[in-house]
């Protein structure tokens, strides 16, 4: 569905993420289609081809209601507890007014100048800089920004971060990024159940092979290599399967339009009336935003996702070069260019600051040491 606008890139939104849904109910009977071919094999490896097909096409007659189930109970699942499923990959915390005031009051006040209720505030201890949101209906909303991200961004940056995950949140991303996540989970979990499947396969096989060569040494070369050829081409089919049912969940990060990323970026814009806030926080975001021991579907919910993929074939968010440069041609932006990498403190005491320095420094300590009691990089 094409979107020309934000009521209809909204619309599209909602009708992507109900055919997502359905689609993994299809990605899940062809694994366990995949799976009950591997099943068959094990338990008889001198059959035909069309044998395994046609008992694997029973099997997931037999199985499809459970299938189905399953599908089912884990969208209820992942419906009322994927907020603490990604809380506990990425270590998020619910923080309050009197715990993050600045943080608090900037979302609080961009909630109110949007209208809409403001979402739960969640911070994740980490020296990257990122932030991203979460959630499938009102009462589910968050907004997780990194602790590296308050240390390095000014107020109004990250006033343009917020407004950024705001509008994603108003946009209705976050919806289908999140079923996009459920899916993720789905496919790679059953796709690590059928590969530990097959390799428990392989040991069999082999074991199986050597007992039976010994005892049937009189069968004819032809009958075996008929029979196990055709389990070698079952398994080949299953693996196809599985392979493909793995790339269909990856082009369901192609269906999270990489526009809404510029959508999401203007509206901070609207939001915040400075676009070089956004602009200077992407710069300072780019190359850092590496969230150590995230999945890849959680990093597709952030701000900057550093994960390219194979040849960027894969990638759900456009370039940081790309983006800001749509901000100066339509927001009246300034690109002030790469920003100079962070100097660390070590490289400081290098050398032995000058008398005229001594006086000067201490309102230029380097982030990391005493600047940090003054306030973040750039707050001055």
């Amino acid at each position: 569905m094409a979107a020309y606008g934000l009521y209809t890139h909204i619309a599209s939104n909602r009708v992507r993420s109900m055919l997502l849904l359905a689609g993994l109910f299809l990605l899940i009977y062809v694994l366990v289609y995949a799976g009950a071919l591997v099943a068959e094999v094990i338990i008889d490896s001198d059959r035909t081809v069309a044998f395994y097909l046609t008992n694997a096409a029973h099997d997931l007659v037999a199985a499809f209601p459970y299938a189905t189930i399953a599908a089912a109970v884990w969208i209820v699942v992942a419906y009322f507890f994927h907020q603490s499923i990604i809380d506990a990959v990425t270590g998020g915390h619910a923080v309050t007014r009197q715990e993050e005031p600045r943080l608090y009051n900037l979302l609080e006040n961009l909630s109110i100048s949007r209208g809409i209720t403001m979402p739960k505030l969640k911070v994740m201890e980490s020296p990257a800089l990122n932030a991203f949101a979460s959630g499938l209906n009102q009462r589910q909303y968050a907004i997780t920004v990194t602790t590296g991200l308050l240390e390095e961004l000014n107020d109004q940056e990250i006033e343009a971060v917020l407004g950024h995950e705001l509008t994603h949140i108003r946009n209705g991303d976050v919806q289908l990024m999140v079923v996009a996540v459920i899916i993720a989970g789905v496919v790679g979990f059953l796709g690590e159940l059928f590969f530990r499947l097959f390799t428990n396969l392989n040991w069999s096989s082999s074991s199986g092979g050597s007992s039976s060569s010994s005892s049937s040494s009189s069968s004819s070369s032809s009958d075996s290599k008929s029979s196990g050829g055709g389990a070698i081409a079952v398994i080949v089919i299953a693996i196809v399967l599985m392979m493909l049912a793995w790339l269909l969940s990856q082009v369901v990060k192609l269906a999270l339009s990489r526009s809404r990323e510029f959508m999401a970026d203007a509206g901070s814009v609207e939001l915040t009336k400075n676009p070089d806030a956004m602009i200077t926080a992407l710069r300072k975001i780019d190359g850092r935003g590496e969230l150590s021991g995230a999945t890849s579907a959680v990093m597709e919910l952030c701000v900057d996702n550093p994960r390219e993929g194979f040849a960027d074939l894969f990638a759900t968010h456009p370039s940081v070069e790309s983006r800001i440069k749509a901000l100066v041609r339509y927001g009246g932006g300034h690109d002030p260019g790469p920003l100079e990498p962070l100097t660390d403190a070590s490289d400081e005491t290098e050398r032995e600051p000058e008398p005229a320095e001594i006086t000067e420094s201490r309102s230029e300590e380097p982030a990391g040491t005493l600047g940090a009691a003054a306030g973040p990089r750039g707050r001055r």
